[in-house]
């Protein structure tokens, strides 16, 4: 009997292994470099991203995280980490925070509250009023 649930464990772990990772364990292998800005006048983490991640770009992701609530309506964030150690406020790196634009921007998303998004994942290397993450066409995943 043991044996039998055994194998019903194991084979359940491993049909629930997913195939496409979901999208913080890829962003979790950028690396940063610091560059300077001339029109910031000042310094800013840029990405180099590694081939694995550029082949995904454009294509769908899954992120699930916390709702970093901002002034802006029209923008998302969505963090890996709650707010309080988010990376704005908690000394997280810029891997672990991802713009999200919706294909129906949702009317109310509670702050810190956890959601599961699927979008097009757009790769940010020079832009530095966006994040380097941008999930394009995005959808609350119930």
């Amino acid at each position: 009997m043991k044996t039998r649930a055994a194998a019903i464990m194991l084979s359940l772990a491993l049909f629930g292994l997913n195939q496409n990772p979901e999208g913080w364990e890829l962003f979790n292998k950028v690396t940063f470099e610091p560059q300077y800005f001339e029109e910031a006048g000042g310094y800013f983490d840029v990405p180099t991203f590694n081939k694995e991640l550029k082949a995904l770009e454009k294509t769908e992701i899954v992120l699930s995280g916390y709702n970093i609530p901002l002034e802006l309506d029209s923008v998302f964030i969505i963090s890996k980490s709650p707010f309080s150690s988010c990376f704005f406020c908690g000394g997280a790196g810029p891997e672990t925070v991802a713009e999200i634009r919706f294909v129906d921007p949702p009317k109310h998303l509670a702050p810190d509250g956890f959601i599961k998004v699927k979008g097009r994942l757009q790769l940010n290397g020079n832009n530095i009023d966006q994040l380097n993450f941008i999930l394009l066409g995005a959808e609350i995943i119930k």
